[in-house]
């Protein structure tokens, strides 16, 4: 085991988090000040999910021709000039494109990194260690919306601090090895259907977190806002959300590592639908806030799960193959939830977030209870 490389590559891939954490939901804040509408907000949100779809298909060529550390140290560099500009540029249609562009350059990091994690990671600990992962990027998450309420959101210092943190990453991963083989087939994105058709309780899981998470940092600010909560409440919830990701991904992790993984798997779905259906009742009591932890531990749980899932049964260019297409199906999910979050909550319900991820919860529910992940399958990625 590569402990020193293991947290190399969780650090680089941790510093989008943050970095992310504190550019999403100032983005939304400035538009809101703008006084651009849900849905416009919704668009915005939703465009680093196109980048995520054409990032995906061109990683694993990219990557079998520079290198996968070099790839990485490369995406990250585009990333902190692209946030950079969005402080120096601010104008609705060029931050659309920088959106798009960002978010093609850091799904390279995330293919290759997970991957590399993953690969590092022995069976026996590998709960532990990808929950320890996402334990640290959500805490990442986490402290970018408590570091942009220090900032302030009416500068420019959350995107410049957002710069800082992607230079960061490119020092960490400065002289290290041991990444996963790739071709140029491996992380191309085909296939991608019948990566759903063959594992939909996985592919579900995956949009139903990617959609989950942009909403998250994008939405529920604004959610919060329109509730009648101040700027700081409404950021408040959304970190209170990422505690609850953060604080339960080793318990759900080493729990994977002593039961059924695919059990726990559902348990996750059941929180997630019960947390979702809570909120708008309970919203404006002091019981929204274990809510809201449960909400964000069972969302995160299902990612969590998704990729330790994957871990145990692929290896090498298979296991590149399949965090390609979770990082197209995260695209997936990243540009249909805002969209139609947003879409809804102008024009059907102001609750329309909680609702919508009540409704992806059951309908993964479902799906776990007609093909359970893996059962009864042998043989490799196709």
């Amino acid at each position: 085991m590569r402990w020193g490389t293991y947290f190399a590559v969780c650090g680089a891939v941790i510093s989008i988090g943050l970095a992310l954490g504190l550019t999403l939901p100032l983005v939304s804040l400035r538009l809101e000040s703008w006084g651009y509408g849900s849905f416009a907000i919704g668009v915005m949100a939703a465009t680093p999910a196109v980048g995520v779809l054409l990032g995906a298909s061109v990683t694993g060529r990219l990557a079998s021709r520079f290198g996968s550390p070099q790839l990485m140290r490369a995406c990250l560099l585009f990333g902190a000039l692209s946030v950079a500009l969005l402080a120096l540029l601010p104008s609705y249609p060029l931050w659309v494109l920088l959106r798009l562009l960002l978010g093609m350059a850091l799904t390279m990091v995330f293919v290759l990194g997970e991957s590399w994690i993953n690969q590092l990671a022995p069976d026996a600990w590998r709960g532990r260690l990808v929950a320890l992962y996402g334990t640290g990027y959500a805490l990442s998450q986490l402290s970018g919306p408590l570091l942009l309420t220090a900032l302030g959101s009416q500068g420019d210092q959350g995107f410049w601090a957002g710069v800082g943190l992607l230079l960061f990453g490119v020092v960490l991963l400065v002289g290290r090895s041991g990444a996963p083989k790739v071709d140029a087939e491996s992380a191309s994105g085909r296939g991608l259907l019948g990566f759903c058709q063959r594992l939909p309780a996985i592919a579900w899981a995956v949009v139903l977190f990617a959609a989950f998470e942009s909403m998250v940092l994008t939405l529920l600010p604004v959610y919060g806002l329109r509730q009648g909560f101040s700027e700081e409440q409404a950021l408040l919830m959304a970190s209170v959300v990422v505690v609850g990701d953060a604080a339960l991904q080793l318990p759900i992790g080493w729990l994977a590592d002593q039961i059924s993984r695919r059990v726990l798997f559902a348990g996750c779905g059941v929180v997630l639908l019960l947390s979702s259906l809570a909120i708008p009742p309970l919203l404006h009591g002091m019981a929204i806030w274990p809510v809201l932890v449960l909400f964000g531990a069972s969302a995160g749980g299902l990612f969590t799960l998704a990729l330790i899932l994957l871990g145990e049964r692929f290896r090498d260019d298979e296991l590149v193959r399949a965090n390609a297409h979770v990082a197209q199906l995260w695209g997936v999910g990243c540009l249909l939830g805002p969209l139609l979050t947003g879409a809804a909550s102008q024009w059907l319900t102001g609750h329309a977030l909680p609702m919508l991820l009540a409704l992806g919860a059951l309908g993964f529910l479902l799906v776990v209870w007609r093909r359970p992940p893996f059962a009864g399958q042998s043989g490799g990625l196709t």
